[in-house]
């Protein structure tokens, strides 16, 4: 099995969390909080990211309520930017279901350093870091 690097994206309106992580081992890292404004990112700054890393695949995590209905706004606008990426850059997108992905996100960080761990950008990155790992949890059923 050859193994593939995968980058995961936190959506949000003013910060866009990642994380990266490989298919084979099935585990995830945080990368880095993209600031953006009313859910644009510098794509600059996008695209230095995917450069330095070369991932295979990206997955966007798709917001939903507790019971996988669809968030008018916010998932129309995670869409948006999911389909943003794979034009932009040509590389495959699939979107995750992220439900619940902020509240686990913010319990691994509060267990790893307590209340000072806390900050937007760590929390943005530990969602995505919750996403991927999700999404590998998924794929193999």
């Amino acid at each position: 099995m050859s193994s593939r690097t995968i980058i995961a994206f936190d959506f949000g309106t003013k910060s866009i969390g990642s994380a990266i992580g490989q298919d084979i081992t099935g585990t995830a890292n945080p990368l880095k909080a993209f600031k953006a404004k009313d859910g644009i990112p510098n794509w600059d700054d996008i695209e230095a990211t995917l450069k330095e890393w070369q991932p295979d695949l990206l997955v966007v995590g798709q917001p939903a309520d507790l019971h996988g209905k669809e968030l008018e706004r916010i998932t129309a606008a995670a869409k948006k930017f999911a389909n943003r990426l794979h034009g932009r850059f040509g590389l495959p997108v699939e979107l995750h279901d992220e439900r619940l992905s902020t509240t686990q996100a913010r319990e691994d960080l509060f267990s790893m350093g307590g209340y000072k761990a806390l900050t937007k950008g760590n929390v943005d990155c530990q969602s995505a870091v919750v996403i991927l790992e999700s999404w590998f949890e998924a794929q193999w059923g």
